[in-house]
């Protein structure tokens, strides 16, 4: 039933896959730049605004609050009218709300609203608001590559569209920090929010729901995906009346699943602490610029985007051997995690270059082990690729409320990072347990009737 990629590359006549992927990667890394303008911004942003770590730690975690929230009703809403509408109008509203963000510093430090200054406030309530317009977006990445790619290219297809957040920390840090350094934090959020308007409009003229709806889609093409077991439900579904509440129940009555979502919640709590934390920690524990934090984090995240590709690779050619899928998963996610506790040994380097280095190391280990996207995809439902989604990033991102707000009580707290640390590698650890004790077998769970 799978085909070798070396037969299909014969076999397949038009690679239109590799560029709904290319799409699907682009609009992730923008996703994840403007998680983190807020990471990049703050060092300054905290300093005009008078910000202290616990406030910071709050308004770090807003975004993921309402994204959390978001998850089930957007996984509804893919189901109901596909990735294509749902992911265009998420893009653009994500990006007027970061626009938004920009325009905090002009309200005054002496009003009030909800009991903290007008500013504080507001940046919250944006937070809060790209968080909502975000939520669909990686259940439709899940559903959309589910719809696109047989399953021995699955793995290295969800690998490539979840490195993209290391990508953008390449891409994107660098750019960010020097227009904080050269211009001001608020032109940060003016910036990313145009681009993003600009990359909604593109999604919605180039991309289609599944291979069926593509016109430049070849019969060959076609029939190696169908042949390759890939989920042939990305357009709009008929049925999809509502999230059923049986269903939910089947999901979350799985042992694997349920370890799935345990170990996804830890690797977040990594991922938030890179996207919100990590540039205050090269500033204010490393004693760096602002724009050398920038630059030094853009360093790490090349690892950890070559780590997050060759998760991937390496996970579908373990496949092609003749390897279990359960082996071919778990294996670099397991490795990969326990690299990413390594992050514990800064607490006793001094050295500014080994620092990076072990942090380069972690987030390379992050990378390889990132593979819950494509578990999803082997493991959700056909008929509710996007609810399923949903929930498994609804556990995943309940990680970016807490981590950030944990974090800020401990630098308060023992004003230093060195709990933080140990806070961040103890979950690492604990996703190589869950994948190894709770998980078991990693097969496509069926429905019962409802």
């Amino acid at each position: 039933m799978q085909l070798s990629l070396s037969s299909a590359a014969g076999a397949v006549g038009s690679r239109t896959r590799y560029g709904v992927l290319a799409m699907i990667f682009l609009v992730t890394v923008l996703n994840y730049a403007d998680r983190a303008t807020v990471g990049v911004a703050g060092p300054v942003l905290s300093k005009d605004l008078g910000i202290d770590s616990v406030q910071m730690g709050f308004i770090f975690s807003a975004f993921s609050w309402s994204y959390v929230l978001g998850q089930l009703p957007g996984g509804w809403l893919l189901d109901k009218f596909g990735a294509k509408k749902v992911y265009a109008w998420s893009i653009l509203l994500w990006s007027l709300f970061t626009m938004l963000q920009g325009t905090v510093h002009h309200m005054g430090m002496d009003m009030v609203l909800f009991g903290l200054p007008m500013a504080v406030a507001a940046l919250f309530i944006m937070r809060l608001l790209v968080g909502l317009a975000e939520s669909p977006s990686f259940p439709a990445n899940g559903r959309m590559v589910a719809a696109w790619f047989p399953v021995a290219e699955r793995g290295t297809a969800s690998a490539i569209f979840n490195s993209a957040q290391y990508f953008a920390t390449v891409l994107f840090a660098p750019i960010m920090a020097w227009i904080v350094h050269a211009i001001g934090w608020s032109e940060v959020f003016y910036f990313m929010g145009a681009l993003g308007i600009v990359v909604s409009v593109v999604w919605m003229r180039t991309m289609h729901n599944s291979p069926s709806e593509h016109p430049n889609v070849s019969q060959a093409e076609r029939e190696h995906i169908e042949s390759g077991g890939a989920l042939l439900s990305g357009s709009a579904s008929k049925t999809a009346s509502g999230p059923k509440l049986a269903y939910l129940k089947q999901l979350l009555g799985n042992r694997m699943l349920l370890g799935v979502y345990i170990a996804q919640y830890c690797v977040n709590v990594l991922t938030y602490f890179f996207l919100t934390w990590f540039p205050v920690y090269l500033v204010k524990e490393r004693g760096m610029s602002v724009l050398n934090a920038g630059i030094v984090a853009a360093l790490p995240a090349i690892c950890g985007f070559a780590g997050g590709v060759l998760g991937g690779v390496i996970s579908d050619w373990l496949l092609r051997r003749g390897h279990s899928l359960t082996f071919a998963r778990k294996l670099p996610i397991v490795v990969g995690m326990l690299l990413s506790t390594t992050m514990v040994a800064c607490n006793y380097v001094g050295i500014e270059a080994l620092v990076v280095g072990i942090m380069a190391l972690a987030f390379f280990g992050k990378g390889l082990g990132a593979l819950g996207w494509a578990v999803v995809s082997d493991t959700s439902p056909k008929e509710i690729a996007g609810l399923s989604g949903a929930l498994f990033n609804t556990f995943g991102n309940v990680a970016g409320i807490v981590t950030p707000i944990v974090i800020g009580y401990i630098v308060q707290t023992t004003h230093s990072f060195n709990g933080a640390l140990v806070f961040v590698g103890a979950h690492a650890l604990i996703a190589v347990l869950s994948y190894l004790l709770v998980v078991g077998e990693i097969k496509r769970v069926e429905l019962k009737p409802v």
